[in-house]
């Protein structure tokens, strides 16, 4: 970095290699992200919550309340991509500094820019297995947190209802009156988390019926 700090530190692990990318600090450096040769690759957001995780298989992105976004297979996983979405080009800012562009499995370049000048690597690798039993799970929400999102996005309507039932007393506005776009947006997250997520008809129906209450 321009401080003087270590930003980025390539490492051999037996046989593989391994990118870290620091942040900017003199003194306990946290990491932002690591990269392995293996295919596993971590980014993490600032406050150290887990943002983009990739291994073998494919790929997950969460946001920072670790709410899935996004899920991708590789191409060449084994496992069949149709009940999946394929990877969108990904581009995420790690600090002012460093950049991450995920654009395949062997296509994930790590930029830095400071001062004028421009460094990028490479730290994408194409991996595959022929043994399904071999492939690492993607981190996913369970029917808990599932439960948990769900039964927060209803108390946020019912909050919502009530401050409407304030402001028109009348029954006959109640109907005219718009939830607010954030909580449309939740809503939808949840229908869509509960429609590609592994999980059971009958805790799939479980969540709907809560938030449709």
């Amino acid at each position: 970095y321009p401080s003087g700090n270590l930003a980025i530190i390539v490492v051999r692990d037996k046989n593989h290699l391994i990118c870290i990318v620091q942040e900017d600090k003199t003194i306990n450096a946290e990491t932002r992200a690591i990269f392995k040769s293996d295919g596993r690759n971590t980014c993490y957001y600032p406050n150290g919550a887990l943002w983009i995780n990739m291994n073998i298989q494919g790929g997950l992105y969460l946001d920072q309340a670790g709410n899935r976004v996004r899920r991708w297979m590789w191409p060449n996983s084994i496992i069949s991509s149709g009940a999946h979405v394929p990877l969108r080009p990904i581009f995420v800012s790690l600090n002012q500094h460093v950049g991450v562009r995920i654009l395949g499995q062997d296509k994930i370049n790590i930029s830095f820019l400071a001062m004028g000048q421009q460094a990028k690597f490479n730290v994408g690798t194409k991996v595959q297995v022929n043994d399904v039993s071999r492939l690492p799970p993607l981190a996913q929400l369970s029917e808990d947190e599932l439960l948990l999102l769900a039964f927060r996005v209803r108390i946020l309507q019912l909050f919502d209802r009530l401050r409407g039932c304030l402001s028109f007393p009348s029954n006959e506005q109640w109907d005219k009156i718009k939830p607010p776009a954030y909580l449309i947006t939740q809503t939808l997250k949840i229908l869509q988390l509960c429609m590609t997520s592994d999980i059971s008809e009958e805790l799939r129906s479980s969540v709907i019926a809560i938030i449709n209450a």
